[in-house]
């Protein structure tokens, strides 16, 4: 582009050659995997109602509370897949590489939800009742995009992306079940791999306009939501999980926020224009009181341990 610009149909044909070159390298690295292999199906029973089986108990899970909550919250998340679908396709269209992208994509995102969801149901982990109407519910509100434009959604997802495989991969380390862990490490790295498709993607936006990047990126870290805020009682749920050290603040800013910036070079890029510089120069005002935050919920966490252990004690 000799001009700036943020046209949405300019710079989805100016990307469409990059989304070809990183969706053959995606198909090329992505392993196949199936969900089936890891549920304990053994361990399933029926439930009570048409027919006749046991009905479910709290005593029946092996799951902390803890770690059952943010299963919850990681399948309802994955349960809106329809809504996300619906949004990307009407922004990136379903038609050459790009079309090709928003249906491989939502092809792998789908056997995450089928994958936890049997996970869950066959070892008795959750509620089934209380799980069915929560999806109901939260399928019910949908999802709209906070960033509809072509550049605030590939900044959000190139960070979005990320944050979900690190919540998956916690969940599964706090589980305390193998089986459990051994799933959520596939998810996560299939979330991995999406995260890598959409930061190049970022990156390639980068060079063709960096100040419009530049904006959409500081508009994303200000106010970055997880796709799944729309979750009933997702504030309390999320305090639970970020107590828990599963996704809090600081792993936002230290494993998600910076290593996406880091790899894009925001902080170092040369050619912007005086506003992309005053852009950039936000942005580093905005990091500082996310890293100020962090630390203040680290301490705040601290203090509310060490409290309950002098309880106990």
């Amino acid at each position: 582009m000799t001009t700036e610009t943020t046209d949405t149909l300019v710079l989805l044909r100016e990307l469409e050659p990059v989304v070809e070159t990183n969706l053959n390298r995606h198909l090329a690295t992505a392993k196949e995997w199936f969900p089936h292999e890891f549920v304990p199906w053994s361990q399933g029973s029926d439930f009570d109602g048409p027919l006749g089986g046991q009905a479910w108990d709290p005593s029946q899970s092996k799951l902390s509370e803890v770690a059952r909550t943010s299963l919850i919250v990681n399948l309802l998340t994955e349960d809106n897949l329809p809504s996300y679908h619906h949004e990307i396709a009407t922004l990136y269209g379903r038609d050459g590489a790009w079309g090709t992208w928003v249906h491989r994509w939502t092809a792998e995102e789908g056997r995450h939800g089928t994958a936890i969801r049997d996970y869950l149901l066959t070892t008795r982990a959750v509620d089934p009742i209380a799980l069915e109407r929560a999806r109901m519910t939260h399928m019910e509100t949908g999802f709209t995009a906070d960033h509809p434009d072509v550049l605030g959604s590939l900044s959000y997802v190139s960070f979005q992306e990320l944050a979900t495989r690190v919540a998956h991969r916690n969940t599964g380390r706090v589980s305390g079940d193998p089986i459990c862990d051994a799933l959520l490490a596939k998810v996560a790295n299939d979330e991995n791999l999406h995260m890598l498709f959409y930061r190049n993607l970022l990156m390639a936006a980068f060079d063709l306009v960096p100040n419009a990047t530049m904006e959409a990126i500081l508009r994303v870290v200000k106010s970055f939501q997880m796709p799944g805020h729309t979750i009933e009682n997702f504030g309390r749920k999320s305090v639970q999980i970020a107590m828990a050290g599963i996704y809090d603040l600081r792993i936002h800013h230290d494993e998600v926020v910076m290593p996406v910036l880091r790899q894009l070079k925001v902080l170092e890029r040369t050619g912007l224009s005086a506003e992309g510089e005053r852009i950039r120069e936000e942005l580093v005002d905005v990091l500082a009181k996310l890293n100020t935050a962090a630390s203040r919920f680290e301490d705040k966490r601290a203090a509310h341990q060490a409290r309950a252990a002098a309880r106990t004690a």
